[in-house]
């Protein structure tokens, strides 16, 4: 992006949070502690799950995927945004903007299709727990795998080729704490009426169907189990319970930002901290403190590593 293309823009501002010295100081020691603990949860998870025999089953494989894309996806946005609360001009390069958009919508697209083979995985140890084993082998978790980063790539990819050549001439101040799609498209010096019509397609609608779609898959396991056995219900809904609240947590805000139009909640702040920051810290949270399995296989790898040293 040059002058050349008529982009006399280098760096955008990111407004950020509009608060008091004080405030932007709380702010700063609290999204600190946030997320070191979603690096130090995610990656306790993976080295559990990585580590334990206990957890080499594929809803485990598939959590261990999940706690990384978690911490991936946190780490795109939360550091630059705990260092721009102590510096006064809270600026980031064109290329760094762009940067940080695409690794945002291919983490988040990735994970998208991730939370839908973990529920169907647990459509068929629900469903169809006899042929669990020979249905959810390792040939079709790397298959799931792949899928979703290819999923995840031709995602982010057709829209950043529509966004990385857009020319800026100003205005060049982001509302918000990160860049994203919707905000950057507006500061373009092109009409992009068409752009937003189709990152809100791409973007709104593939969350938006991506979410009524597992939710009609755990109805669908919930409907199944009441109709064999009564007395399963509970231990349905204690399984699935977990699944349900990373699946609203995680699509929630992104419905409410992609899916309506740009200037309703496009640069809602608390969205965006939601969705970046507190989110890839309750996964964790989550699946440990509700997942008796995990917590013993954490243990039982603490007591080995004291035992041992």
């Amino acid at each position: 992006m040059d002058l050349k293309n008529g982009s006399v823009v280098t760096e955008f501002i990111l407004q950020g949070f509009s608060a008091a010295w004080e405030l932007q100081i709380v702010f700063f020691v609290t999204f600190s502690l946030i997320y070191g603990a979603t690096v130090l949860g995610n990656a306790l998870i993976m080295v559990t799950v990585t580590c334990s025999s206990t957890l080499h089953s594929p809803m485990y494989f598939l959590l261990g995927n999940l706690s990384f894309l978690d911490m991936c996806l946190s780490t795109v946005t939360t550091p630059k945004m705990i260092r721009d609360l102590l510096t006064e001009h809270k600026t980031i390069s064109i290329w760094g903007c762009m940067a940080q958009m695409f690794f945002m919508h291919l983490f988040g697209g990735v994970e998208m299709t991730l939370l839908i083979a973990m529920a169907f995985d647990r459509y068929v140890a629900v469903c169809k727990p006899l042929h669990y084993r020979k249905i959810m082998n390792h040939r079709l978790l790397n298959r799931f795998v792949i899928l979703s980063w290819t999923i995840g790539f031709t995602h982010t990819m057709s829209q950043m080729v529509l966004t990385v050549n857009l020319p800026f001439c100003g205005p060049h101040i982001i509302d918000n704490i990160f860049c994203d799609l919707p905000l950057v498209i507006k500061l373009a010096c092109v009409e992009t009426y068409t752009l937003e019509l189709f990152v809100i397609a791409d973007s709104g609608l593939l969350s938006l169907i991506c979410f009524l779609l597992l939710l009609v898959s755990y109805t669908v396991i919930l409907a199944t189990v009441q109709r064999r056995s009564s007395g399963g219900l509970s231990k349905a809904l204690s399984t699935l319970s977990a699944h349900i609240t990373v699946v609203s947590l995680f699509f929630g805000p992104c419905i409410f930002i992609y899916a309506w139009p740009f200037k309703s909640f496009a640069s809602n702040k608390v969205l965006a901290v939601f969705y970046t920051v507190i989110t890839p810290l309750l996964n964790p949270i989550i699946y440990t403190l509700r997942n008796q399995k995990m917590q013993e296989a954490m243990k039982k790898l603490r007591f080995q590593n004291v035992s041992s040293t």
